[in-house]
């Protein structure tokens, strides 16, 4: 269910750990997702952060996966749909 919402938002999602927390910071974030097999240094601002915002964060199983659901080549460790 969680890579096809993601799917589903793709023209309003924010791909990579970066651009994800910075429009967590923003404001603009209605929900994350963390894949389990990305560095766990990688995704524990972003894991963090949403807590500290109160941004359900949903974990999924793959990067790859992730990645695919996004319609990008590469694997992503974190995505956010936006508001």
């Amino acid at each position: 269910m969680s890579y096809e919402k993601v799917a589903q938002a793709n023209s309003n999602i924010v791909i990579g750990t970066k651009q994800t927390l910075k429009a967590m910071k923003n404001g603009g974030v209605e929900e994350v997702f963390v894949a389990d097999d990305a560095d766990r240094h990688v995704t524990e601002k972003v894991m963090r952060l949403a807590e500290e915002l109160n941004i359900p964060c949903q974990r999924v199983d793959s990067m790859k996966k992730l990645g695919e659901a996004c319609d990008i080549d590469v694997g992503a460790a974190t995505v956010a749909i936006k508001q």
